[in-house]
């Protein structure tokens, strides 16, 4: 081999190691350069998904997206997820335990809604229900705060503060229901990302419609000759009737589902002997013992069954329209059949609320519940003294209104009126307790005063009673409230006319 030759083949050797040095050196540098690639981008799909999490921990898609536009705002699903949430409680609440009757399983709260179809709607969900009952509501909000806006109509500071004092609360509430705060409490029952912030506005804008609402509703009048033309066009409706019957049912026999044309007649017949015993009994007096007796003669032991303030309203088609016809005289009785049975009536009275109603004064004195809540003869005697007690202090002193009212805000233990001094006005009949509203209707006049023992589900005590006059008549009452009603129902439609609502893409995640 020459030497040229040699020298060439160690130079190609050395060419071709310092390649294969290079080459692989490059190889490395390539592997290297993936590995930072794929670090890189695991690096960034780790950081993307933290931020995904924190995205959605902070409730973005709940509080800065859009689930109705009401006008000119927008309203994220949180905010919607309130007054949707709030009718359904409010629903619940109202009807407690017979909520099931609407068809409406509470088992699993507001979440479940979507799977139950609603008995009131042709075809939806009681989530469309609620949804819809919502929708209206966030509108007529909106429409009376822009009213209120317009019209120089604001809340007031102690209006303000009365609100801030209930959201406050909601943190006590929140931990006696085993929450970690007040925000967690509203998003597991109101749904993700309704917090305090979220309710309080909500509060405020409630109260500020509200607000406009009543001043409008009070503003309304109406003279004496429009309120009694009103309370006419109902035609008895709203009278009240006492009356007593007695329902002789057609025997069912085994097997059939309805009695027999024979049944009835039989029932009819024994019926008729009840009226017969009635319309003989003339020298009993008493229009209700004569029928006690009546019924007794022909079904011994039994006795007929009294009702009293009954609206026209409500009165069963069988005898409505008998009792109130306006011929109709106290002790009047008739017969009258149905598809089951037969009845004996007797006309007691009618009512037709052309009364006037009583404002009163009261300062009211518990007896002292034992352990298993009733009342012992002594505490009820406690409470009388200390009610003596008081009347003889208010006597004592100038016997003025002004005076009683002061002792009531101090003594009273009844939380509806103690802190206006005990007064309650416009009382209807029938609305307080037998021995208070007994005191209301005796004829006072005003100034007097007296102590009447009084008891219902939520006490036993004495009132202290100061009669300040009559109030309005109740009629009147009656056709007012309805004429305001009616006018303030046309009036909010005429409000809400011009809003319309649009449903935002986010509406899915309400609730």
């Amino acid at each position: 081999m020459s030497a040229s030759t040699e020298r060439k083949l160690r130079q190609a050797a050395r060419a071709a190691g310092t390649d294969k040095k290079m080459l692989a050196a490059q190889e490395a540098a390539q592997k290297k350069k993936k590995s930072q690639i794929r670090w890189t981008l695991g690096t960034i799909a780790v950081v993307l998904l933290i931020a995904l999490i924190f995205f959605l921990d902070s409730g973005v898609l709940y509080t800065r997206t859009t689930a109705l536009t009401v006008g000119d705002k927008n309203y994220s699903p949180a905010e919607v997820s309130y007054y949707y949430g709030n009718e359904y409680h409010t629903m619940v609440n109202q009807y407690g335990s017979y909520i099931s009757l609407f068809g409406l399983d509470t088992r699993s709260g507001i979440s479940g809604l979507d799977k139950q179809d609603c008995p009131m709607l042709e075809n939806g969900t009681w989530r469309d229900y609620f949804l819809q009952s919502a929708e209206e509501n966030i509108k007529q909000v909106k429409a009376l705060t822009d009213y209120a806006k317009q019209n120089g109509i604001s809340l007031s500071e102690d209006e303000i503060a009365a609100i801030d004092a209930e959201i406050a609360q909601l943190a006590d509430y929140a931990k006696t229901a085993g929450y970690a705060s007040a925000d967690n409490l509203l998003a597991a029952n109101y749904g993700n990302g309704v917090t305090t912030s979220v309710v309080r506005q909500a509060y405020l804008d409630s109260a500020l419609a509200s607000k406009v609402y009543s001043e409008i509703y009070n503003g309304l009048s109406y003279t004496a000759d429009e309120l009694e033309a009103e309370y006419q066009s109902y035609n008895g409706e709203q009278d009240l009737f006492g009356f007593m019957f007695y329902y002789i049912a057609a025997v069912v026999e085994e097997g059939e589902e309805a009695p027999s044309d024979v049944a009835k007649v039989e029932a009819h017949a024994d019926a008729d002997a009840v009226y017969m015993a009635y319309a003989d009994g003339t020298d009993i007096e008493d229009v209700e013992e004569r029928f006690a007796v009546a019924v007794d003669s022909q079904f011994e032991g039994q006795t007929p069954t009294t009702r009293s303030g009954v609206a026209g309203s409500s009165l069963s088609a069988v005898y409505k329209e008998w009792l109130m016809d306006t011929e109709r005289k106290a002790g009047d009785a008739a017969v009258f059949d149905d598809e089951s049975g037969s009845w004996v009536v007797v006309f007691l009275s009618r009512d037709d609320n052309h009364y006037a109603t009583a404002n009163i004064r009261h300062i009211l004195v518990k007896a002292e519940a034992s352990e298993d809540g009733t009342y012992s003869d002594e505490a009820k005697a406690a409470a009388k003294a200390r009610a003596e007690e008081l009347l003889a202090e208010f006597q004592a002193g100038d016997k003025s209104e002004e005076s009683f009212a002061t002792m009531a805000n101090l003594y009273s233990e009844d939380s509806g009126s103690n802190t206006n001094g005990g007064l309650y006005e416009n009382v209807a009949r029938g609305q307080m307790v037998k021995e208070f509203d007994a005191f209301l209707f005796e004829g006072h006049k005003p100034g007097d005063t007296g102590i009447v023992y009084g008891e219902s589900s939520g006490y036993a005590g004495y009132h202290v009673m100061y009669y300040v006059g009559e109030g309005k008549q109740y009629s009147d009452m009656l056709a007012e409230n309805s004429l305001r009603s009616s006018a303030m129902q046309s009036w909010v439609e005429e409000a809400t006319a011009p809003y319309e609502v649009t449903v935002g893409s986010a509406l899915r995640r309400v609730g």
